[in-house]
């Protein structure tokens, strides 16, 4: 059995008493460190928390030597977890296929996701959200477009677009809102688009997250603090959007 279990957003204490029994019961405990990370936890704390030995997945890990994931699961009770929910990432989703075709049984345990949280965090309405982009950090002469394309093609529909900002875990590099705010701010000006409002938010999930709304400019500027930060491109607001930002996000 290979048992999928989302952690939630912040820290140990956010897996659900489901998740948190099953991680308990477990013979075989992976984490998958490179999509996601809990900034208010740590491997040795979750380890305590859970009563368990927790096995570390990097991306080579997940998407090319799963066998160890899928030998653990026919030999035992495995559970893979995740920042967030269960299925944040499509190699999760391929290592769910692959299960199946060797005869191991799977479920999911889910965990609360960033996707929903920004929804709470910003005020606005999750139906009026559009496709989400990254924005990955340039190397070299690579810088592309991809973002600005995306919130361009959601904006003309009159939809929200949620903006994911890079992780290098190996280089404990964590993106900002105002670099990512830079970075398409170049891209937008490359195509003569332009973005009037951008929401960042800052440690969703944590006692204090932090939301603030405004242009370019005031963005690059605010002090949103440590990791992990995301952010909003919005569509035209509607009045209570406008409100909630205004009250929450100290939106002008």
């Amino acid at each position: 059995m290979l048992t999928f279990i989302g952690l939630g957003l912040f820290d140990e204490y956010d897996v659900s008493v489901r998740g948190a029994e099953a991680i308990r019961n477990a013979d075989t405990v992976f984490l998958e460190v490179y999509t996601s990370v809990l900034m208010g936890s740590s491997i040795p704390r979750l380890e305590e928390y859970y009563g368990k030995k927790i096995i570390p997945l990097y991306r080579e890990d997940v998407e090319i030597h799963s066998d160890k994931i899928i030998d653990a699961a026919k030999e035992g009770n495995a559970v893979f977890l995740t920042a967030g929910d269960s299925m944040v990432a499509t190699t999760h989703s391929d290592i769910r296929c692959r299960c199946a075709e060797a005869g191991v049984e799977t479920k999911i345990i889910h965990g609360a996701s960033i996707t929903t949280a920004v929804c709470g965090l910003s005020g606005l309405q999750n139906y009026r959200f559009g496709k989400s982009v990254s924005v990955p950090f340039p190397y070299g002469k690579w810088f592309p477009m991809t973002p600005i394309e995306v919130i361009s093609e959601n904006l003309k529909n009159n939809l929200h677009t949620l903006v994911f900002l890079d992780i290098q875990k190996d280089k404990e590099r964590y993106m900002k809102v105002s670099e990512a705010v830079e970075l398409l701010e170049e891209q937008a000006r490359r195509v003569g688009a332009s973005i009037p409002t951008y929401i960042g938010i800052a440690r969703a999930g944590s006692p204090e997250p932090v939301v603030h709304a405004g242009n370019a400019e005031e963005m690059m500027n605010f002090d949103f603090g440590g990791p992990l930060h995301v952010m909003i491109v919005p569509a035209e607001l509607h009045d209570m959007e406008r409100e909630y930002l205004e009250r929450f996000a100290g939106l002008c």
